[in-house]
């Protein structure tokens, strides 16, 4: 297995002579396939719950419309990654096929760049998520208050993004981390597509700011209340108002700002 971080030595700059071990989280080429004959990608990640990041990978760029379409996923340690074969339907497959590849490799601080087509605000999402039910703002500093001690990969490296669900009380069921904000939250739909709980209202924390492709993977996965540390771009903003989605971002745990979907808060 591929190791998820690497010590390293540094020293001080005021103290040139004193060395320091740090834990270096890596970043490797997963090469992405399907069926066995379709070679689709490169992502730069971090190399764990890759069967995760398939199934939510696939969702959120509309390969496939649910798990049931997945039908395997292998993943195979290559000399310097790993491989990820998805093994999808045939109508979907043939989908797939039609499609234009993208112009680069997929880097792990970019979830769309070099895609053909980037979909408008006005035609990237189903219809306006509905409003209810409601979320108290003490959920959500709960959520936020108890986010760190879940993120078990950045406490040793200090580097990577996290993605979280959490219940509509605020209590974190679920995480996954990888060097690349979107790819922790592919992970993370991925992970509640195999549990069959997309369905379920909650709460996603996102230690990232709120950009677009980040917003289009919530919207596809049916999120409807997102928590984002940092801040979000203007077009994830309109894309988050013209679905009728909660952003809360700039979230820290003494101050969070509603940015719009505050019809969906309850209580002081």
């Amino acid at each position: 297995m591929t190791a998820l971080f690497h010590t390293r030595t540094a020293t001080l700059l005021d103290l040139p002579g004193e060395q320091v071990d740090l834990n270096i989280a890596d970043e490797v080429p997963v090469t992405l396939v399907f069926n066995g004959i379709l070679p689709y990608g490169v992502m730069m990640m971090t190399p764990d719950h890759l069967e995760d990041f398939a199934f939510g990978y696939c969702l959120t760029e509309r390969i496939v419309a649910s798990a049931q379409q997945i039908r395997s996923v292998s993943v195979s340690e290559g000399e310097d990654g790993p491989t990820i074969d998805v093994s999808i339907s045939g109508d979907r497959l043939a989908m797939l096929s039609r499609r234009r590849p993208r112009a680069q490799a997929g880097h792990s601080s970019c979830g769309i760049c070099g895609s053909a087509d980037v979909p408008s605000v006005e035609a990237s999402g189903p219809a306006p998520f509905p409003v209810e039910p409601g979320i108290a703002p003490v959920a959500i500093r709960r959520a936020l208050r108890d986010l760190d001690r879940w993120q078990d990969l950045n406490a040793r490296t200090r580097m990577v993004h996290g993605a979280a669900w959490a219940t509509m009380d605020g209590r974190i069921l679920l995480i996954r981390e990888d060097v690349g904000r979107h790819n922790a939250l592919d992970k993370l739909i991925g992970a509640r597509m195999r549990e069959d709980t997309l369905s379920e209202t909650g709460i996603c924390l996102l230690t990232s700011r709120y950009s677009y492709e980040m917003a289009l993977k919530t919207v596809r996965a049916g999120m409807a209340t997102v928590v984002a540390v940092s801040a979000p771009t203007d077009r994830a903003l309109r894309l988050a108002e013209a679905m009728n989605q909660t952003l809360i971002a700039i979230a820290r745990h003494d101050r969070q700002f509603v940015f719009c979907g505050g019809q969906r808060l309850i209580g002081p």
